[in-house]
């Protein structure tokens, strides 16, 4: 399930490189995701470990994920 949402995030992902050379990942939908790294495979990577990371942190606050298309990753708090 995390990892169907994982790449999902990662299709949807979109990719700049500004003036300073460094590549910035972001992906739409996912507030507050953002990596950066000095190559694009180094990018796409840190942004991958910031996606799980984010997906983590959500659940264990018992926090919405939105989905992505079909991908979907269900936080159920616990009573």
């Amino acid at each position: 399930m995390i990892s169907r949402y994982l790449d999902a995030a990662l299709h949807r992902a979109r990719y700049s490189r500004p003036e300073d050379g460094v590549f910035c990942g972001t992906v739409p939908g996912l507030r507050g995701v953002i990596a950066t790294a000095a190559a694009l495979e180094g990018c796409r990577n840190a942004l991958a470990e910031v996606i799980e990371e984010w997906i983590l942190v959500r659940v264990a606050r018992g926090l919405d994920i939105p989905a992505l298309g079909a991908a979907r990753v269900q936080v159920r708090k616990v009573s």
